[in-house]
């Protein structure tokens, strides 16, 4: 049950000289931002064990976060983005059985697989292994993958040895142990504690999942995301929101975990729409069956854009970017530092042919009407940038193109600088290359 910010000072010790360490004026001021989850306990340095113990469990994330390798999955605390922000995005992995003739191939595909769009390199998080053979088999597959991929693993073994061979195997990847049942969780328990890996805990139903994690967790381990068993996309769309509500505005701490979702439907359609109702509907890590490049780059950009956070736009830093090789006679173009038009404008100037400087002034990551709407993209605060960055004195032509969305800031940034010619661009990216060939090259 969360506390208010009442209920949390009161537990909050009663020290009058603090130094205000925790960076707030007063107690109240502090419990007000652990209540709205703004704050974590430890920054005060005078916090009992017994308020640790209470606010510690209070102030845990409704979807508990659990660590896979070097990424996470959980860790929420709303249902919807705009509300605050999605902290973990859904991670992808690609599923691969001990029998499958092909696994070199495929490991070559995942390990050198990169997707780099609008600044951030996407990747697989993880690769699945799923046992169909004996143990043997599935060891030698798992020091494959380790070798090749360097990814942790989610192990889908047949029985508990070969489980616990491949999680020895795996110690300290921060693997999963998947298809943990009412009649496994204890061997299973012992294994990950052994080997620090998360369990993913399924039955047929969801109470008989929250009767696995609620023993799990009373016996001291929480580390573990849920395996939800669904037969069509209705019920998994329906389970995943259910159990995501009962987290978030119950608090039911035990449905409150990451969920792991193996997919394979048999048609590659129907899986990449499965694949897309997780990422829509809260799913922690989602498996495909195959390794695919073209599916993975549909579903790679779709996740960059849901799990972008709206407070936080993906923005480029602000300077002057030079693409191809300049010089002092170069055009200039001008726009603003939201990542996904950075990319585009300094993408089709390339295409373009071209060499020439790409202005890109501070306007919080905002694309080009939102940021003039703001303010923050006028003729004079461009202007002030360019003569504060030293661009005049790196150019000796002073033609300057805006974007056309803009055209109306021409004449002020004319007027906020003398000796400049403004000429106004076309309004789509997609259009720069016809207008440098048109303008730019004829002119």
């Amino acid at each position: 049950m969360a506390l208010s910010g009442l209920q949390i000072q009161k537990l909050l010790p009663k020290k009058t000289d603090c130094l205000k360490e925790c960076g707030s004026n007063t107690c109240l001021a502090f419990a007000m931002k652990l209540a709205a989850k703004k704050a974590n306990l430890s920054e005060c340095p005078y916090a009992s064990d017994e308020a640790k113990q209470i606010l510690g469990a209070a102030s845990e994330p409704p979807v508990k976060g659990v660590s896979i390798g070097g990424a996470s999955a959980g860790e929420e605390t709303v249902l919807y983005r705009h509300e605050k922000t999605f902290v973990n995005q859904t991670l992808l992995a690609v599923n691969i059985d001990d029998a499958a003739g092909d696994a070199d191939k495929v490991l070559n595909s995942i390990k050198n697989y990169k997707l780099e769009r609008v600044g951030e390199v996407l990747a697989l998080s993880a690769v699945a292994i799923t046992q169909k053979g004996d143990g043997k088999a599935f060891l030698d597959l798992a020091a494959k993958v380790l070798q090749v991929t360097g990814l942790p693993l989610i192990i889908r073994a047949k029985d508990i040895s070969s489980a616990e061979s491949v999680a020895k195997l795996a110690k300290g990847t921060k693997s999963v142990i998947a298809n943990i049942t009412a009649d496994n969780m204890s061997e299973m328990k012992r294994i990950a504690e052994e080997n620090n890996c998360a369990l993913a805990v399924t039955a047929d139903t969801i109470d008989g999942i929250t009767a696995i994690t609620e023993k799990l967790k009373a016996e001291g381990f929480n580390d573990l995301l849920t395996e939800f068993k669904t037969n069509s996309l209705a019920e998994a769309f329906q389970t995943n929101a259910v159990a995501r509500t009962a987290a978030i505005k119950g608090s039911v701490k035990t449905v409150g975990y990451a969920t792991l979702k193996f997919i394979d439907s048999g048609n590659q359609m129907q899986d990449t729409v499965l694949a897309i109702n997780e990422m829509l509907k809260y799913g922690g890590v989602c498996v495909l069956p195959s390794f695919d490049a073209a599916q993975l780059v549909s579903l790679m950009t779709l996740r960059q854009n849901i799990y972008t956070d709206p407070q936080k736009p993906i923005q480029v830093e602000p300077k002057i970017y030079p693409i191809g090789e300049p010089g002092r006679n170069s055009a200039v173009f001008v726009t603003t530092n939201f990542s996904l038009t950075y990319f585009l404008v300094s993408g089709e100037i390339e295409n373009s042919g071209i060499s020439a400087w790409l202005v890109i002034p501070e306007c919080e990551g905002m694309s080009v009407l939102t940021a003039w709407a703001a303010g923050k993209f006028s003729g004079a605060h461009i202007a002030k940038f360019i003569k504060e960055c030293g661009l005049e004195d790196m150019v000796d032509a002073r033609v300057l193109v805006i974007p056309g969305y803009v055209s109306q800031i021409s004449g002020e940034l004319e007027e906020s600088l003398p000796g400049w010619k403004v000429i106004v661009g076309p309004q789509e990216a997609a259009d720069i290359e016809t207008f440098v060939k048109q303008t730019i090259l004829k002119g």
